[in-house]
Parts: structure tokens; C-alpha cells; sequence
């Protein structure tokens, strides 16, 4: 029988509209939206779609968002110059910069950006100060993806606590703190990674399988335990027929998104693993739109935070 898909869609939506009555009481009490800066540099076509969405369902949410764009030429103490005036803002609750920044500002511009961020507006979770408070279970600001990779479980009613669960992929933007979260809710975690030995034999141990490696349908039936629960926070966009072709059977209404967009968005999991999980998350229509709604989320939190923090000097 086939996987049951677990439609991001509708629980991002769900868990947004569970925020309108908190935006509404902070709008009453602070006369004013929380208040959201988005900082993109350069003109990646990815973050531009990124960016876009982000900006569009957080005016939609009611948030004010501010988009401050600067060019590839912007150097990093720029960046840092706009990070600063973010930090002394009083209408401002929740600071990202989208990611990558450009090569030209150097290997550690991100760690750099990170740490100049202000933690209490840090809505990415991404800044030593937030990563330290997850590692000791105390987080209020917790990675967007990993955190809304928990609510598809909890809200889809899959239980964590007790399970084997394997993450493939180490990055500090999901596969650690993904591991965290999932070691705080109870289950017992693996972190699997490119020099992991025999990884499809370690990854069909897993009650639930979290892919976020970053290469296409690389996650296949054999990497996959009969009944698990896979979750695919991979987002690789495929623009060449050969690998179509090689992914998707010729009857796939991919195949036929493909020849119409001259493109496709594919997940980390390939789509034969549907015939084996019990549970899939889709590729659109998965992850992605809880991370959006998660972000949402952790505006909302940290505007809430700053104005208790004021009450109480």
C-alpha cells in the first residue's frame, strides 16, 4: 500500500491560523505588527525565491516586513552595519539574512552575521546564543525547518518518543538541530553524513528518516524500513532531461511538469519510496511551507518576548 503524504500545506496553514489570535493581542497591546527585517544580499535566484515567499505570507500574517536588499558588491561590514541598525530597532522584533551570502565576503561571513545578530530577535535560530539554548532544551527561538519537521510529526499524530531516528545530513541549519529536537522529544537519534559507512544500511534501522542531505532522489527504497515515516527537507531543482527521466517513470505527471516549466523540484528521497514508507512528506508541498509558517511563528514569539522583557524593568 501506498505512503500516506503528509500535506505541509495544510498544516502550515493550520498553524498560522492558530498564531492570528496572538498577532491580535500583540497588535492591541504594542499598537503596532510585529515587526520582521529581511536582509537579502545579491541576487541568488534560489533566496530570491526564498525571500519572495517569505515576505509575501508574512504580509499576508499580518507581520510588517522589511526587505533590505543590498548588491553582490556589498562588503560584509556593510552587512554588519544594517545587522547593527536591525538590533537598535524599536519596531523590529525578528532579524533574518538569507542565505548564502556571497563568496566574496569570505568563509565565515555567516558565522560572523550570526553572532552579531541580537539573540532576542534572532527568528532563524541560528546565532551561538540560540544553538547553545537548544542544545540545553531551553530554546524560544528554534530553527525554522527542524521546528516545523516536528509539527508535521506531532500533528500527524506519528509518535518520536522511543523511536529510531535517523537524520542524513549535518548541517547547522537542519541536521543538528534537527537531532537535537528529535533527542529532546525522546526518540534515539543517529547523524548520518557522507563518510558514514554502509548508509542505507544504518538509515533502514529508522522508525523516522529525516533526509537533508542536498542531492536529488538520493534517499531510495533500500535506504527506507517497511512502515517508516520518511520526512524530505531536500529542495533540489532539476532542469536537465536525463535526470528526469532517470527519476520519474515515463506516465509521471512530472515528467509532464518537466517538459511544460523545462524544470522540476525534487526532494533528497526518491519517489519509488512511497511503496515503502507508511508516511512521506511531499516535494513541494512538505517541508517547505512549515518553515515559512514556523518563521511566522518565532516573530511572534520574540515580539512577545521584548515587550514582556520592557514590563518587567
Amino acid at each position: 500500500m501506498a505512503a500516506r503524504i503528509l500535506d505541509g500545506v495544510a498544516i502550515a496553514q493550520q498553524i498560522r491560523s492558530e498564531l492570528g489570535a496572538r498577532l491580535d493581542a500583540f497588535v492591541r497591546d504594542a499598537r503596532r505588527p510585529p515587526g520582521l527585517g529581511i536582509v537579502l544580499v545579491g541576487s541568488n535566484p534560489a533566496s530570491e525565491v526564498y525571500v519572495r515567499n517569505k515576505v509575501r505570507t508574512g504580509s499576508e500574517s499580518g507581520l510588517f516586513v522589511d526587505l533590505v536588499r543590498l548588491p553582490d558588491t556589498a562588503s560584509l561590514d556593510e552587512l554588519l552595519a544594517v545587522v547593527r541598525r536591525l538590533n537598535a530597532s524599536d519596531v523590529h522584533d525578528g532579524i533574518l539574512v538569507q542565505s548564502p551570502l556571497p563568496a566574496a565576503m569570505g568563509k565565515h561571513a555567516e558565522h560572523v552575521v550570526f553572532e552579531t545578530i541580537d539573540p532576542a530577535k534572532d527568528v532563524d535560530g541560528f546565532s551561538p546564543v540560540s544553538v547553545g539554548r537548544l542544545v540545553q532544551n531551553r530554546a524560544t527561538l528554534r530553527g525554522c525547518t527542524p521546528a516545523g519537521v516536528i509539527e508535521i510529526l506531532d500533528r500527524s499524530g506519528i509518535p518520536i518518543a522511543g523511536r529510531q531516528a535517523v537524520v542524513i545530513g549535518r548541517s547547522d541549519i537542519v541536521g543538528k538541530p534537527m537531532a537535537l529536537m528529535l533527542l529532546h522529544r525522546d526518540a534515539t537519534v543517529t547523524i548520518c553524513h557522507s563518510k558514514t559507512t554502509d548508509l542505507p544500511r544504518v538509515a533502514s534501522a529508522a522508525d523516522i528518516l529525516v533526509a537533508a542531505i542536498g542531492r536529488p532522489a538520493f534517499v531510495t527504497r533500500d535506504f527506507v524500513k517497511p512502515g517508516a515515516t520518511v520526512i524530505d527537507v531536500g529542495i533540489n531543482r532539476l532542469d536537465d532531461r536525463e535526470s528526469v527521466e532517470r527519476i520519474y517513470p515515463p506516465d509521471s505527471p512530472r515528467r509532464a511538469e518537466f517538459e511544460t516549466k523545462g524544470s522540476v523540484l525534487v526532494g533528497d528521497v526518491h519517489p519509488d519510496v512511497v511503496d515503502v514508507a507508511g508516511a512521506v512528506t511531499p516535494v513541494p508541498r512538505g517541508v517547505g511551507p512549515l518553515t515559512i509558517a514556523m518563521l511566522m511563528h518565532n516573530v511572534i514569539v520574540a515580539a512577545e518576548q521584548r515587550i514582556a522583557s520592557r514590563q518587567q524593568v
